[in-house]
Parts: structure tokens; C-alpha cells; sequence
């Protein structure tokens, strides 16, 4: 199988790794210096945005803002089936379905950075055939599929994305910088979690503040947590328990 991979970030690297192994890779991006790089390190070939070379299956790994476009201009060229990973799936499922309708059509979920690879992936099989089988076998190697909506993915992404990261954002806003020895077991693990989100891309995580609601929700609780008073704090922990 042949595999063109629009973007040539981190994501779009570790996917190519990934099918490595069993398939003839060319890498493409807005800046051809950085797809020659990921080309290099892969053993693979760069080629430019405007090649009018075709693919048996062409992957998008470019940001979620970018990936409609990006769809409609580069879909044309898959010959097999067309992959997206950019983190949402509604949308880039439309555009798959519009510009590649006769074709396979996958949306993979890499629910983690491809530094701490392998790990989960949701998938979205919305045609499934014998190349993105292929895929989908590849990635199992290593990686734990699991199966699930479009609507269900981006639904749940409110919570686990941008719930989640606005409200380790707010802590670590509002945290004082302490000595090591006054963490708890509660707020030491949260301390490290903040510096973890810190350390990834503010460009990635504003994307995903963005395309999901879910920091209007972790706002609102909050808000509730500073005006309560002892009884209506004992109240909102009643609550909370009670939802897990």
C-alpha cells in the first residue's frame, strides 16, 4: 500500500511509524523542510503540496482548524481510502464524506501524545474496507482499539480534552508557588499533571478550547465552589460523588 501523510507534526510522524512497516510512505506539509525531516528519519520520501501524484491511501495530520481545507484539496488523491487523525471527527468525517464519497473512510483518535505512544485509539470506521483493515491491524499491534460515534467521540471530548485541561489551566493560574515539602497527596500529583499540560503545545491546546465546549461547564462549577458556604460545600461533594 502506498500512504500519503498530510502533515508532518508530531502526530503526523507517529502515524507514518506506525505503518512503517508494511507500507511505501511519502510525507507532505506547508513547510517542506519539516515533512524533509520527518522523511528522512523514516526512511520515506517527501513531496510537495501540489503533487498531482496519486496514493492508495492519503491521512490527514494536520491541526483541527486546517483539516476541512486540507481534506477538500488532498482527498482527490487517494486511490483506496482516506484517514484522518487530527482529533475531531465530525467534521472531518463531512469532508471526507463529500470530497471522497466512493471511497474508504476512517477517523482515528490517538487519545495520547506520540511520545507516551503506544496507548488507546477511538475509531470511526464510517466505510470500512480492505485498506483501512489494514490500517486498523497495524496500529493493533501495539495500540488498544475501540470502537465508538463520531458523535460520541466529540461529546466525550468535552469532558476528557477540554473539561479536563481547563481546569488543570485554572490551577495552575491560580496555584502559589510552595516548597516541596507542603504537597499533599491530592495537590503533588496535580502539581505534576499542570506541569505536564505546560509542557505540551499552547497552539494544540487552544485548538482543542476551541472546537470543544467543556470549559464553560468546569467555569460554572467553580463559580459555584467559591460563592458555597461549609454546608454548601459538603453538598456540592454529595453531588459529585454521586455522579461517578
Amino acid at each position: 500500500m502506498t500512504l500519503l501523510v498530510v502533515g508532518a507534526g508530531t502526530m503526523g510522524e507517529w502515524f507514518a511509524r506506525a505503518l512503517a512497516g508494511t507500507t511505501e510512505i511519502a510525507v507532505t506539509d506547508t513547510d517542506p523542510e519539516q515533512a524533509a525531516a520527518v522523511a528522512e528519519r523514516l526512511d520515506a520520501k517527501s513531496t510537495a503540496l501540489d503533487t498531482d501524484e496519486r496514493f492508495d491511501t492519503v491521512c490527514f495530520a494536520v491541526p483541527m482548524s486546517a483539516a476541512e481545507d486540507a481534506i477538500a484539496e488532498h482527498a482527490p488523491r487517494a486511490e483506496r481510502a482516506v484517514v484522518d487523525v487530527t482529533g475531531s471527527m465530525a467534521e472531518p468525517l463531512a469532508a471526507m464524506g463529500t470530497h471522497a464519497p466512493d471511497r474508504e473512510r476512517l477517523s482515528l483518535h490517538p487519545l495520547f501524545a506520540p511520545e507516551n505512544a503506544p496507548g488507546r485509539i477511538a475509531v470511526v470506521a464510517d466505510a470500512a474496507g480492505p485498506a483501512t483493515d489494514e490500517i486498523r491491524a497495524a496500529l493493533a499491534a501495539e495500540n488498544t482499539l475501540f470502537e465508538t460515534s463520531a458523535a460520541e467521540h466529540d461529546r466525550a471530548m468535552e469532558t476528557v480534552q477540554a473539561g479536563a485541561h481547563a481546569a488543570v489551566l485554572a490551577y495552575a493560574l491560580a496555584a502559589e508557588d510552595v516548597r516541596e515539602e507542603f504537597h499533599t497527596p491530592i495537590s503533588g500529583p496535580l502539581d505534576e499533571l499542570a506541569g505536564q499540560v505546560l509542557s505540551g503545545s499552547p497552539a494544540v491546546y487552544g485548538e482543542i478550547q476551541e472546537r470543544f465546549d467543556g470549559a464553560g461547564a468546569v467555569a460554572e462549577a467553580a463559580a459555584r465552589i467559591a460563592d458555597a458556604d461549609g454546608a454548601g460545600i459538603e453538598e456540592l461533594y454529595r453531588e459529585a460523588r454521586e455522579k461517578r
